[in-house]
């Protein structure tokens, strides 16, 4: 096997044995039978928040064990094929394997990323918030190709997308939007998306066809569950109703349906739009809670508040990532250097790479000023 060939092996191995580590490979196969046993009880579904619950660190831990598994199979399936084309003299099947665990090492390292997250609401669902800045009509288009941008990586990935509210911009695009994005790990990949995006473009509402620099801010809070307590004082809060606007409809806008939730304490406001106004008071709540949750672990961790601090207002300075359309074709995550010029594929949603560097960086230690030291 050639040496090049033979440190892929080796890495594919390492990330193997952290996978093992992460999931406690040696009780994992017992911890699987006792979810299956509960999953059996005839009372599970007597408490559905539990059960929901239950059903879905089972499946966190059936998809654990199963891309474990996969890979560990796929790396001694393809050693033995480079051996069975060495002892033939066939070219033609070593390279089909080389190939085969080039493409495995990639895979590897992505369950590897994953399986580093482990923080405390990672596993969590996620809401996200979408605030047009600095910029103007520009600034409300730029959030709502953010907004196609956020949507299209959820679907990737298989996760659930429910738009909590929107506000339209006067002429095109959006103010403001926040998405309740639901799956496993999806508070865990999109934490490291909350700062203010920055985008250079030919104007396409300029008649004199100039470059302009629009801004537009991300904010990204876990879904808290009953796993984790946050009181709230009735007394701190205010609670408004409004009327939702939307499409179609013989009835639309006759009723004050839509809810806006003002925490007083912080200034945090939190809105929920759906048809029924329990099912609004419930989810501005909850959005809520996610927000006072967030600022906790702010103060908790020195990294995440690092990453709201740089948030900042949507303007020059505070971004995280800039997305650069004219004169050249470049987008590059500031924190951790970063790069890529396939600017398409990253508005269409391709982000795994930015958000795999923040994390990786966030495991390593490393600060903002060392990643842009060593680019």
């Amino acid at each position: 096997m050639r040496a090049e060939i033979q440190t892929i092996v080796t890495e594919i191995e390492k990330s193997l044995t952290l996978l093992a580590q992460r999931m406690d490979w040696e009780t994992a196969p017992h911890r699987l039978e006792e979810f299956n046993a509960w999953v059996e009880d005839p009372n599970l579904w007597d408490d559905p928040d539990a059960a929901q619950k239950l059903m879905k660190d089972r499946q966190a831990l059936v998809d654990a064990m199963g891309a474990y598994e996969a890979i560990k199979q796929e790396l001694s399936d393809q050693q033995e094929m480079i051996e069975m084309g060495e002892m033939e003299d066939d070219a033609e099947i070593v390279t089909e394997a080389e190939e085969a665990l080039k493409a495995l090492k990639v895979t590897a390292a992505a369950k590897e990323l994953e399986a580093l997250l482990n923080g405390e609401a990672d596993a969590n669902d996620t809401f996200l918030e979408i605030n047009s800045g600095a910029g103007g009509t520009e600034a409300c288009d730029w959030a709502a190709m953010l907004a196609r941008m956020y949507v299209r990586w959820a679907e990737r990935k298989g996760y659930k997308v429910e738009l909590q509210s929107e506000s339209a911009g006067e002429e095109v695009g959006i103010k403001s939007a926040s998405y309740k994005i639901s799956g496993h790990n999806a508070y865990g990949w999109l934490k490291s998306e909350s700062g203010v995006h920055r985008l250079v473009r030919i104007s396409p509402f300029d008649s004199a066809a100039k470059r302009h620099t629009s801004f537009t801010s991300v904010k990204v809070y876990p879904v808290v569950d009953d796993n984790i307590e946050i009181e709230v004082n009735p007394a701190d809060i205010r609670i408004d109703t409004y009327r939702s606007s939307g499409a179609g409809g013989q009835h639309v806008n006759t009723t004050d349906s839509a809810v806006r939730i003002t925490h007083a304490p912080t200034g945090i406001v939190t809105t929920s739009s759906e048809k029924s106004q329990h099912q609004n008071r419930d989810i501005a709540m909850k959005a809520l809670k996610s927000r006072l949750y967030q600022m906790e672990l702010d103060k908790r961790s020195a990294l995440v508040n690092e990453v709201h601090e740089n948030a900042g207002d949507a303007g020059w300075g505070n971004q995280i990532r800039s997305y650069v359309l004219q004169p050249y074709q470049m987008v590059k995550d500031l924190r951790t250097a970063y790069e890529t010029s396939d600017t398409k594929g990253v508005l269409d949603g391709d982000l795994d790479g930015f958000m795999g560097a923040t994390l990786a960086m966030d495991v390593s230690g490393k600060s903002r000023a060392d990643a842009n030291a060593e680019d």
